[in-house]
């Protein structure tokens, strides 16, 4: 299978690159082909422009790229932390960029776009791992879980993929050593359990 993975996070010590490195290593392992996106390394422009807008738009040679491994691939890991509900501003610009009518999604004939699109990506299935250092019950009490709904039902389930699942490592900036090894593992579990 072809794994597409997306790292967003400007820190190369951070625990997401940690867990970036753990999903790619046991993709690798399993015998999974592995498309790596560092969008931080890579400076992707995360600045949707005019003319990209329509299904049909002009777009540069990257983004192209990164359409073209979307559509191609099997399977789809997004890593990321928890930044005021949201995921950092690169990675939405990778989004709003990357995942495109035509390639993502499309409306019906006749629809002018105001229905609900139907799903074109050929991946099944989609995780997401974020980082978080705001409490469970916080989270889900006070914001709703703002990244669940944004992955699960406004981006993959939109887009064709149903099988989603997505890990939060909490609380980030106080955990030790030996809790990150802990989560690395349920990482390399849930990896090899999906792919």
């Amino acid at each position: 299978m072809q794994i597409l993975i997306v790292l967003a996070h400007p820190d190369t010590t951070s625990f997401n690159h940690a867990i970036a490195a753990s999903c790619k290593d046991r993709l690798t392992e399993s015998g999974h082909s592995v498309i790596f996106h560092d969008l931080y390394k890579e400076h992707f422009d995360p600045v949707l422009h005019a003319p990209e807008i329509p299904k049909d738009g002009q777009i540069d040679a990257v983004i192209k790229q990164h359409c073209e491994e979307l559509a191609q691939s099997d399977g789809i890991i997004i890593i990321h932390p928890n930044w005021w509900g949201q995921p950092p501003a690169i990675l939405k610009g990778w989004i709003d960029r990357v995942i495109r009518p035509g390639i993502a999604y499309e409306f019906e004939d006749g629809d002018s776009g105001e229905g609900v699109p139907k799903g074109l990506l050929k991946a099944k299935t989609a995780l997401v791992f974020n980082t978080s250092n705001t409490s469970e019950i916080r989270e889900n009490t006070d914001f709703k879980d703002p990244l669940e709904t944004l992955w699960k039902n406004c981006i993959f389930n939109l887009c064709g993929i149903k099988q989603f699942d997505r890990k939060m490592f909490r609380i980030v900036v106080t955990s030790n050593l030996r809790q990150r090894q802990v989560w690395l593992n349920e990482v390399r579990e849930m990896t090899d359990k999906y792919f």
